[in-house]
């Protein structure tokens, strides 16, 4: 028996499996090969010697949320509640399913946009909501605003929204701003934003974070994670920001789902995010990364897309093959040593443009060595 009955095992599970099995050089999955800083771990550290094991309060680690309460003022100039606004959560993909859970009831319907992380519809799905699948234009991957409005029914619930997007790097700008105030004008449509690549966005861009807008913001929850920012992915640790009224439906299910979340790691984040260089200077210092793999790749036969945000950057292969995306992706790993993820993956029924994606979070040497292997992949 089971509620999701054509999901089968995540494609970065089955991606990284078959790149452990070929001992290929992983770009497939989104997690950082270089170490977190230094100073955050001997944080921890020094958490748990200082015995701060026990349980977290079910909302989070209270200096932890000023902590944020902070950043989130200096960032985009709005108070955020510490006590009743914020909700720290085991990881981001964790926040977005309790905000789904929280939200629908069987026969609402959600829209989604396409490519979109995998989680989103077998979230949706589970919980008896119905996904509304709204494809972004190509070439350039923007968001079709028009066929949103189109596909709204007495029964949307909600839009979920991703900037910086995974898996296109692309960001919302102002334009798209006005366009979701003019989607939601008028409804009681709740909007999910997905934030949790916040400060990995390149080119001199500004992150437009809905905790910028006031009516924006007594509609949503916005879903971020520090393991995305940290370099520390396997903490699963991240947090929810929503008006409190929206915080109090959310807390309900929180409560009963994991309770609270690993202490140590939040006493050390509470100090470590003071100083604000630890996010200030990240979106550089992924840029020079980003930027790097790009000219190593321009001596192969790949034509990558433009990527203004997160861990990753889209190529196609027309030069190369004909081959589908997932097919060449398997090629890639097993006969040429390198792994990406195809982006037919994130669409619901396997839209295949014969783009995949690569993630460069990667240290330098990782980069050149996968660079070296695919300059002869055609």
């Amino acid at each position: 028996m089971t509620k999701l009955p054509r999901v089968g095992t995540n494609i970065f599970s089955l991606m990284s499996a078959a790149a452990t099995e070929a001992n290929a050089i992983n770009l497939g999955q989104g997690f950082p090969d270089f170490p977190m800083d230094m100073r955050l771990q001997e944080l921890v550290t020094k958490a748990m010697k200082e015995n701060y094991n026990q349980y977290a309060p079910m909302a989070g680690w209270m200096p932890l949320r000023e902590s944020l309460t902070e950043k989130i003022e200096l960032l985009y100039q709005t108070f955020i509640n510490p006590d009743t606004e914020i909700t720290i959560t085991p990881g981001g993909t964790y926040a977005i399913y309790t905000v789904f859970t929280t939200i629908l009831e069987p026969g609402d319907e959600a829209i989604v946009i396409e490519p979109c992380y995998d989680s989103y519809v077998p979230n949706i799905e589970v919980n008896g909501g119905k996904a509304i699948l709204i494809p972004l234009k190509t070439p350039g991957y923007r968001i079709d605003w028009d066929a949103i409005r189109n596909a709204i029914t007495s029964k949307t619930k909600v839009i979920i929204i991703n900037s910086p997007h995974n898996p296109t790097g692309t960001v919302l700008d102002e334009s798209d701003i006005q366009e979701l105030r003019k989607t939601v004008a008028g409804t009681n449509m709740y909007i999910i934003s997905d934030e949790v690549y916040e400060h990995l966005i390149y080119d001199g861009l500004p992150h437009l974070s809905l905790l910028r807008y006031p009516d924006l913001m007594e509609r949503s929850f916005v879903c971020f994670s520090f393991g995305k920012v940290y370099n520390c992915t396997g903490w699963k640790l991240g947090y929810v920001v929503a008006p409190s009224a929206l915080t109090i439906a959310l807390r309900k299910i929180h409560q009963f789902n994991c309770f609270s979340c690993f202490t140590p790691t939040q006493v050390a984040l509470a100090e470590f995010i003071t100083n604000k260089d630890t996010y200030l200077k990240l979106s550089g210092e992924m840029q020079e990364r980003r930027d790097y793999f790009i000219r190593l790749m321009q001596e192969t036969k790949f034509t990558l897309l433009p990527s203004s945000g997160s861990f990753f950057i889209c190529s196609t292969y027309e030069k190369i093959s004909d081959l589908s995306d997932m097919d060449f992706s398997l090629h890639l790993t097993n006969e040429v040593g390198v792994t990406p993820i195809p982006v037919s993956a994130f669409y619901q029924y396997g839209k295949d443009d014969k783009v995949i994606r690569f993630c460069f979070a990667k240290k330098k040497e990782t980069l050149e060595a996968a660079v070296e292997r695919l300059m002869v992949s055609g």
